[in-house]
């Protein structure tokens, strides 16, 4: 069984001077999973020109970086996002040495050359986001289906602690279950309840949504209490039950239809009236996106061309770019299933 959570920061950038911030965090995070040396220079030399990239042509934008330490393996992962004025010829800017932010010349080609995963979206005159990922030690634990999921998830401005969590669990047959926690209010006290929730739904990540949510509840009674969501993925990739309490958000995504999953009122360890499972079909080529009230639901994938085929971790970037509410927690999952 695999249980996949990460550790990660924002780091604003608004002026040169906080590329470097963006490179120092960087080595935190490497270091944070144990990477060596090389892959650790390897990030931060990717982070180093992602932030130089913003500051230079789209003057603002944001950092996301996150370590991951699964059952099956460690990586640290990069989401650079801007509303600047994207990239007029996306194939020139990822050829190899090609940059134009007069940097060293590296360029957008280092993202594919020295990343172990990299996809961008780019739109003239709507900004850009990257996202690059180094793995290591990828395969220590054999799965017979794994899901492929992208996480943005920052906290709200002036504030330390994010108070959103999330954590999947995937079990020798490939059956999935995906928690998503909201902790009521902000700072540290929601990050706990968060954190806990999402604790609470591993250790029964064998049973059905509808039990995970109950026995989250029970457990945040001494808790400031969450918002909670939990879908339980079949080991086919082909259907998704799923069981909510409050105002987190969750739609399957599909090319011409988006539908969104039912949830019932209540805060988890306070107020729970009724707890239900619903069943959904996933299509093969639907993604799965759950988010917290951070954002507005009101984002459509159909405005974005392509936007559905790309990596999970740029989907969640472009839909949190241009839906954060901006005055509070924020956290974004997208799962789709690997084939």
């Amino acid at each position: 069984m695999r249980y996949d959570h990460d550790s990660g920061f924002t780091v604003a950038i608004e002026d040169p001077s906080q590329v470097g911030e963006a490179r120092r965090a960087a080595a935190g995070v490497a270091a944070s999973v144990q990477l060596n040396e090389t892959d650790a220079g390897k990030f931060a030399l990717l982070v180093t020109e992602a932030a130089t990239n913003i500051a230079k042509h789209a003057g603002r934008g944001e950092i996301m970086l996150r370590s991951i330490d699964g059952r099956d393996g460690r990586a640290v992962e990069l989401v650079a996002i801007d509303g600047g004025p994207g990239i007029r010829d996306l194939d020139r800017a990822l050829s190899d040495g090609y940059s134009t932010a007069g940097t060293s010349g590296a360029g957008l080609g280092a993202f594919s050359r020295l990343a172990t995963r990299f996809d961008i979206y780019s739109l003239p005159g709507a900004g850009t986001v990257l996202a690059a990922r180094i793995e290591v030690d990828r395969g220590r634990l054999p799965v017979t289906r794994d899901v492929d999921v992208g996480v943005v998830r920052a906290a709200k401005r002036g504030e330390t602690e994010c108070g959103d969590d999330w954590g999947i669990v995937v079990d020798e047959t490939g059956r999935a279950t995906l928690t998503v926690a909201d902790g009521l209010g902000h700072g540290g006290s929601a990050a706990e309840a968060s954190r806990r929730a999402v604790e609470i739904a591993a250790e029964h990540a064998a049973e059905p949504a509808g039990a995970v949510v109950a026995n989250v509840h029970a457990g945040l009674r001494a808790t400031r209490g969450a918002a909670l969501a939990v879908a339980e993925l079949s080991s086919t990739g082909s259907s998704i039950r799923y069981a909510g309490l409050g105002n987190i958000s969750a739609s399957i995504v599909s090319p011409g239809e988006s539908r969104s999953l039912v949830s019932h009122n209540g805060i988890a360890g306070h107020e729970m009236r009724k707890i239900q499972e619903f069943p959904y079909e996933w299509p093969p080529s639907a993604l799965l996106v759950v988010h917290s009230d951070g954002l507005s639901s009101r984002w459509e994938l159909s405005r974005y061309p392509g936007l559905l085929l790309r990596d999970p971790s740029v989907v969640a970037g472009v839909i949190y770019r241009d839906y954060s509410r901006g005055r509070d927690d924020a956290l974004i999952v997208v799962v789709r299933a690997a084939a």
